[in-house]
């Protein structure tokens, strides 16, 4: 005579009709007695829920979070040792948002910067409301590389958050970052609204190095010096027209640029309104590597200018076709040193400086396949 058979049952976390869950809370379905067919977490308009299976089957995870101010229906089948399927359904409900947040910014991008940038480039995130769980927010910030580098999160305020690695990315790495920002907590009653994704790659390795004191930009592409360019650097004499010492990144390429003396107005003395052909600029006080025709019989020899990188027309428009956007260009000679915030100024803090207002610390990027 054959034994009786052991229905499946099933376990369902949160437990039905369960209100004001939290948006990180995973989502369990368990099966006892036999295993899971399917799984299926509704949240209606606010989509189902993706989540992985055990081995064996008898386990159900959910992967990402729950939206806020949702209704969730779980539906889960199951088959017990006899091959006996059972449909077991369950509810519950999500914590209420006063308001969302969302991702204003994020550079690199395609408009900006292009797609493929320097070596130095940092990921740099601008958020359109102030966070507060700046862990919660910085967990489900991910970047995967083709290479693997160590790197971390930095949070210059509430609104702004940015990413380098330890070192200058290697040449030729593919990028990817995923803000997975729907439904986590960035503070009392705010959610992230959606998740965002970015990916670009990292060209060649190049580098620029130019002396104050020399007067000489020297570019080495992949290790290999490509071009030397006579420079003429800030004049001194007035703090603001000293080129700022430290390692800039090319932040823009622009064939036109107008400059204007900064601080002074018009019928000022020292007054200047300049148009400016093949600039590529390296901070936000103003500073460009540019083409000056005015000061090539300087440009190797003397510094005469009120801050700027002067080099003579035919190396300018050289350097802004062969430049990327996040290429380093370190400066060096000048009593004047770019600050970490004056622009990309990034690499100019140590990286026991740059961990210090990073919420989870350093660790290798995830593997891109």
């Amino acid at each position: 005579m054959a034994g009786n058979v052991q229905r499946a049952s099933v376990g369902v976390f949160p437990e039905n009709k369960t209100a004001n869950v939290p948006t990180d809370q995973d989502v369990v379905v368990s099966a006892e007695g036999g295993t899971l067919k399917s799984v299926r977490v509704d949240g209606g308009k606010s989509g189902t829920l993706k989540g992985v299976l055990s081995a064996d089957r008898t386990r159900w995870r959910s992967l990402g979070n729950v939206r806020p101010s949702a209704e969730y229906k779980v539906t889960a089948v199951t088959v017990d040792a006899a091959g006996k399927q059972t449909e077991t359904t369950s509810s519950f409900s999500t914590v209420k948002a006063d308001k969302t947040f969302d991702i204003e910014t994020i550079i690199p991008n395609k408009d900006y910067t292009g797609l493929t940038v320097g070596v130095g480039m940092p990921v740099m995130i601008t958020f359109d409301q102030p966070i507060a769980d700046r862990v919660a927010v910085e967990r489900n910030l991910v970047v995967r590389s083709s290479k693997p580098v160590e790197g971390a999160w930095h949070w210059f305020d509430d609104r702004h958050v940015d990413f380098r690695p330890r070192a200058y990315w290697p040449a030729h790495t593919k990028v990817r970052v995923e803000a997975k920002l729907a439904g986590v907590r960035g503070g009392a009653g705010m959610y992230g609204k959606r998740d965002v994704k970015l990916d670009f790659k990292v060209g060649r390795s190049q580098i620029t190095k130019g002396s104050v004191k020399k007067h000489v930009l020297t570019v080495r592409r992949n290790g290999k010096k490509i071009r030397t360019m006579p420079m003429s650097a800030g004049q001194g004499g007035v703090w603001k027209y000293h080129t700022t010492s430290g390692i800039h990144l090319a932040m823009s390429r622009e064939p036109v640029t107008i400059m204007t003396s900064p601080g002074i107005g018009p019928g000022q003395s020292g007054y200047y309104r300049l148009t400016v052909y093949n600039t590529v600029r390296i901070s936000n006080s103003g500073e460009y590597v540019h083409s000056a025709p005015w000061s090539v019989g300087s440009q190797g020899n003397s510094n005469v200018s009120h801050g700027c990188v002067n080099v003579s027309p035919e190396n300018a428009r050289w350097f802004i076709k062969n430049t990327l956007i996040g290429d380093p260009i370190i400066i060096t000679g000048s009593p004047r040193k770019l600050e970490p915030t004056n622009g990309w100024g990034h690499w100019q803090e140590t990286w026991q400086e740059w961990l210090k207002w990073s919420s989870l610390k350093d660790g290798p990027t995830v593997n891109l396949t």
